[in-house]
């Protein structure tokens, strides 16, 4: 007859299934929330930023710069006059010079500055049209 090895942990397992301890507990005969989903290796962190509120944008600054940029008319479109949006392209450009400079925590922005006569250009034929 072969012996059966029983780790410490599977032997305090079995023993509290054995007492019921499992018995009736929250979720008990539910699937769990993630079943049938392909995996996911960042599933602990999606799941801790669903958990504490945090919205999916939760980046870098210096990432979030370059998606700001990115999104640079949708921004501007939602300006009310020239003058926001010529502020707004400054206040940008301020943030990409600090982050050229290593001022700003995140992986390296080389983006150039922003050039805010095309951006108002871009506003008033957008508001035009």
């Amino acid at each position: 007859m072969a012996s059966r090895y029983e780790s410490d942990i599977d032997r305090k397992i079995r023993e509290a299934q054995e007492q019921g301890q499992f018995d009736n507990l929250p979720g008990a005969g539910r699937p769990l929330s993630d079943h049938g989903r392909d995996y996911d290796e960042d599933w602990w962190v999606k799941d801790w930023l669903r958990r504490e509120g945090v919205s999916s944008g939760a980046l870098p600054p210096t990432l979030a710069l370059r998606r700001e940029a990115q999104d640079l008319r949708e921004s501007v479109d939602r300006c009310a006059s020239e003058a926001d949006v010529r502020a707004y392209v400054a206040r940008l450009n301020e943030q990409l010079r600090k982050a050229r400079a290593g001022l700003l925590d995140g992986p390296p922005v080389l983006l150039p500055p922003l050039d805010p006569d095309e951006a108002v250009r871009g506003w008033r034929s957008r508001r035009a049209g």
